[in-house]
């Protein structure tokens, strides 16, 4: 029996409602197409999710996956993030229709900037922090909060609006109820993540950006998170305001308790200044655009030689015949970096991810 607020997927064929088009991503159990509703013209994107069949099959999304996903995003209206307009199913997969999502990552758009004030930069902050005060108020964690899920809607505006997609990773975080897991991309997961601690709204708020805790490898990455190993060099950081470094320093905290809550991260003064001073200061102040894409580059380098790794470990094991699970090394490195994201999610250079 179907429970109360349960997600309806509906069993007709999506192709008679919409229009199926070229494809924009794909990942490890999941493809998505841009579709064009029949009976209006407007343009959305296709998230085929390929389903489990069997409880031993490890190919697909188990049901109740797809399920607390879809039922999150239906509980959802906010306009700095992704709208579920449909979900339709079939034999083999469930099709979520969402929002045209085509302005790319925000930090490829700021790479491509000559210069940025942090004026500028925290008004797409603004927008994050609003779309996760939303989701907050709701007890919905996002649990999966990096630079490939904040997105544009529309790159080519002067001001682009902020989308936060993939809600593959996102619970409702219910009161008495203890939750823990091991997910996410380790040089952005909370400590307690790490730790396997009890989650909670918290870990959201450990908002790092271009994360300072990457290292040469997910072990080093790790140890520096736990350690809360960080810090601001000068030669990068000259030109930073105080009041960042403050709105920085609060939010990587490793004790949840004393991390700023949603709320007073919308309140802190770098967000919202106080006074004119504040926002003099903040006017005047500019990000370090060279140190930002140096990080940036590093870390799609490590990501794509990881991808390239992986491909190369199938291939050579796929002319060995030999089970991939023998090379627990690799396999279990990247499992537990993508292959949550990536089953519901896409391939990271790919623009239009939902």
């Amino acid at each position: 029996m179907r429970s109360p607020g349960m997600a309806v997927f509906k069993q007709q064929k999506v192709e008679d409602v919409y229009e199926i088009g070229e494809e924009l991503g794909s990942g490890q159990f999941a493809i998505v197409k841009k579709c064009r509703e029949k009976s209006t013209g407007v343009e959305y994107a296709a998230k085929f999710i390929k389903k489990r069949q069997s409880r031993a099959s490890r190919r697909g999304v188990r049901r109740e996956e797809i399920e607390r996903e879809v039922t999150i995003l239906q509980q959802i209206l906010h306009a700095n993030i992704i709208k579920l307009h449909d979900v339709y199913e079939n034999r083999t997969d469930v099709v979520l229709i969402l929002e045209l999502v085509s302005g790319g990552e925000l930090f490829d758009f700021l790479a491509q900037k000559e210069s940025l004030s942090e004026e500028e930069a925290t008004r797409f902050i603004k927008e994050i922090l609003d779309g996760v005060n939303y989701l907050h108020a709701k007890k919905i964690a996002h649990f999966d909060l990096k630079p490939e899920n904040i997105m544009l809607l529309d790159k080519n505006i002067p001001i682009p609006h902020i989308k936060v997609i993939d809600f593959g990773l996102a619970h409702k975080i219910e009161d008495g109820v203890e939750f823990k897991n091991i997910f996410g991309t380790p040089e952005f997961v909370a400590p307690e993540i790490v730790n396997y601690e009890p989650l909670g709204l918290a870990a959201d708020m450990w908002l790092s950006g271009a994360s300072p805790f990457l290292g040469e490898t997910k072990q080093e990455t790790l140890a520096n998170i736990t350690a809360v190993n960080y810090e601001f060099d000068e030669e990068f950081f000259s030109h930073t305001s105080d009041l960042a470094k403050d709105f920085i320093r609060k939010l990587l905290v490793k004790d949840t308790r004393k991390r700023l809550s949603i709320q007073e991260a919308l309140t802190h003064p770098w967000i919202t200044p106080m006074d004119k001073r504040q926002a003099l200061v903040r006017r005047e102040s500019v990000i370090n655009l060279e140190n930002f894409k140096r990080q940036y580059a590093r870390r799609r380098w490590k990501l794509s030689y990881s991808i390239v790794s992986l491909c190369n470990h199938l291939s050579r094991s796929q002319m060995r015949k030999v089970p991939l699970i023998q090379d627990e090394s690799l396999v279990g490195t990247l499992k537990k970096q993508e292959e949550e994201r990536r089953k519901k999610g896409f391939h990271p250079k790919t623009y239009y991810v939902l």
